[in-house]
């Protein structure tokens, strides 16, 4: 006989809390994954059929710029430089 849900949250919330986290974390991480990997092929398929258009990202990083105030666009080019050392 399978066991519902709910008598399965019962018995998690028996669990100490570091092995209810963990349960948690696990149950989320396979809903997340396989959301993810639903949307990436949802993605693929659009760019595989020309429904979307791809763009550079040297274009979207220069229009990105563009629309930072001045001082958000100095410590951007600051940052890039620092972290591409």
């Amino acid at each position: 006989m399978s066991r519902t849900a709910a008598q399965l949250l019962e018995d998690a919330r028996t669990l100490p809390p570091d092995e209810q986290l963990w349960l948690a974390d696990a149950l989320h991480a396979g809903a997340y994954d396989e959301a993810w990997g639903k949307e990436i092929k949802h993605r693929l398929d659009e760019i595989d059929s020309g429904k979307v258009e791809l763009i550079p990202g040297e274009k979207v990083r220069d229009e990105m710029l563009q629309l930072m105030s001045p001082e958000a666009r100095e410590r951007y080019l600051r940052d890039s430089a620092r972290l591409a050392s």
